[in-house]
């Protein structure tokens, strides 16, 4: 059985489950508990578990991260919530200098199992410091994985799946997707890390994306199709670990490439991404992978701007034909 959920109601599920099931998980941020989240992640948590376990933090997300890996070291399974990841700048020493390198620095005698979570990217008119996209810039510390989907199943399974995961994962959501629905399974059942999802098959080219672009991919391979051409969207959800196979085995069929990215173009994972089919699947391409990114500048605030500033379906299906020596 099945049924219709939004994002934010998936992810709530995840941590209900998981902290029925686990007196270990906790659940900390700012707003989480009296005001039911900022985004209402975790609406009535804290009317079944206390508030000793749903704890609200001041404004101080450097504090709060570092107790929560401090108790993920002593046995505890910590979720921290963060209102934003534009925030969590200011706990990267504890999310990068702790609890990525807690497991080596103890020659394997301490695990670190917390979860970070909270949205990242930008949300419409936020500006320049709400707008931020942070996957590439935690995939590329070694002990951290780095999950980042929109589609409700996939969020409750990851999220389970990172919570009993034995190290520090972080898990990137969109503002403006809280709200999207999708079919998720009743019962039981986690999603791997580290498998990416086709979202759409196809013969012609390889769309790839996470997050909220693989809308934008979607549309795109919509608009591809009305002329004739076959597009194959790939759902990373997982950027580390990088499901390569995935994404070697469908460019083997399409011989043709394009990652459409939220990201600023510079060593971003779309870099990651084409680097790694470049090298390892460089005899299947008929023309050199192309990126969609953001503009590689600051999101401005301007309605107009922020709509010239991001990917979007129109690029993608140039992109296409571009690999395809398509005209027009």
């Amino acid at each position: 059985m099945s049924r219709e959920l939004a994002l934010r109601d998936a992810l709530r599920e995840a941590l209900i489950e998981e902290m029925r099931r686990d007196e270990t998980v906790f659940l900390m941020g700012e707003e989480v508990a009296q005001y039911d989240g900022a985004y209402k992640v975790s609406k009535g948590l804290l009317d079944e578990f206390g508030a000793r376990r749903v704890i609200d933090t001041p404004i101080a997300e450097l504090g709060f991260t570092g107790i929560g890996v401090g108790a993920a070291m002593n046995g505890l399974r910590p979720v921290i919530e963060f209102m934003t990841w534009n925030f969590a700048i200011l706990a990267f020493d504890q999310i990068v200098n702790n609890a990525a390198k807690t497991l080596s620095q103890s020659a394997g005698q301490f695990h670190c199992p917390i979860v970070f979570r909270g949205p990242s990217g930008a949300a419409g008119q936020l500006a320049q410091q709400h707008s931020q996209t942070f996957e590439s810039w935690m995939a590329n510390v070694p002990g951290l994985k780095v999950i980042s989907c929109i589609d409700p199943a996939d969020a409750k399974g990851l999220l389970k799946s990172a919570i009993r995961d034995n190290n520090p994962v972080c898990i990137m959501e969109s503002e403006l997707l809280y709200g999207h629905k999708g079919i998720v399974p009743e019962g039981e059942y986690l999603v791997p890390i580290g498998k990416a999802a086709i979202r759409r098959e196809g013969t012609d080219v390889t769309l790839i994306s996470y997050n909220k672009m693989t809308l934008v991919a979607l549309d795109a391979a919509t608009e591809l199709a009305k002329e004739g051409i076959s597009a194959e969207v790939i759902d990373l959800r997982t950027i580390r670990p990088l499901d390569i196979d995935t994404l070697i085995h469908s460019v083997k069929k399409t011989n043709r490439c394009v990652i459409v990215d939220e990201a600023w173009p510079f060593a971003s994972v779309s870099s990651e991404v084409a680097y790694a089919l470049q090298r390892l699947a460089f005899d299947y391409l008929d023309a050199p992978i192309v990126r969609v990114s953001s503009a590689d500048t600051s999101l401005p605030y301007a309605s107009t701007l922020v709509d010239a500033y991001m990917p979007n379906p129109s690029r993608v299906v140039k992109a296409v034909k571009e690999v395809m020596y398509v005209k027009g």
